[in-house]
């Protein structure tokens, strides 16, 4: 089964060309929703509350995301610490889910920080989503409720736009201006194409 990885800095639209994977019948991983849930898994838990304390907890002493956002983005070193307790309960959910898809094309893995991370060395073919940082500001800004400084903070942690897509097999520009659909069809025909496992 070829194995494609969809990526792009935050904001850059890769949740609506998921969709669009999804609507052509591909199957979609996306693994930042799929990471929310180990933070309720009792080793993560308990590792997580020895480090940064009962600060990142709820009333229910359940892990408080945006508190725990707080932690970890503006301190890289807090962020390497909880990619470290996710990453291989991912890495493991991520196989077992493609399991699920033998059958299939291909799949595709939606990933923030999938190059950032070093995940993109497990694809076959990377897609980046570009889109130009002041756009993808706003849409954080306007989709999360959150100040543009945080915005900011996060971005810090992701490389620039320039670098990773230099990772890339396809890039899809998601500016406003250039239609999406017809970008997304161009790479799904040619992932077909060119799918040496493809069966059908």
């Amino acid at each position: 089964m070829l194995k494609v990885g969809l990526t792009g800095n935050i904001g850059s639209g890769k949740s609506v060309i998921s969709g669009i994977f999804k609507a052509l019948g591909i199957p979609v991983y996306p693994a930042d929703d799929h990471s929310k849930k180990f933070l309720s898994d009792p080793d993560v838990l308990n590792a997580l509350k020895k480090k940064f304390g009962n600060a990142i907890l709820d009333s229910s002493g359940n892990i408080d995301r945006k508190a725990l956002a707080g932690f970890v983005f503006r301190d890289p070193i807090a962020l390497e610490f909880l990619n470290h307790l996710t990453h291989p309960k991912l890495d493991k959910d991520f196989r077992e889910w493609c399991a699920s898809f033998s059958d299939a094309p291909y799949i595709v893995m939606e990933a923030a920080i999938l190059i950032e991370a070093g995940f993109y060395r497990k694809f076959d073919k990377v897609i980046y989503v570009s889109c130009p940082e002041e756009i993808a500001i706003e849409r954080v800004i306007r989709r999360d409720g959150i100040t543009r400084e945080s915005v900011l903070a996060r971005l810090s942690h992701q490389m620039p736009d320039s670098e990773k897509s230099r990772y890339a097999d396809f890039t899809i520009v998601n500016d406003g201006y250039r239609m999406l659909i017809p970008q997304v069809i161009a790479i799904h025909q040619e992932l077909l194409k060119g799918n040496p496992y493809k069966t059908a």
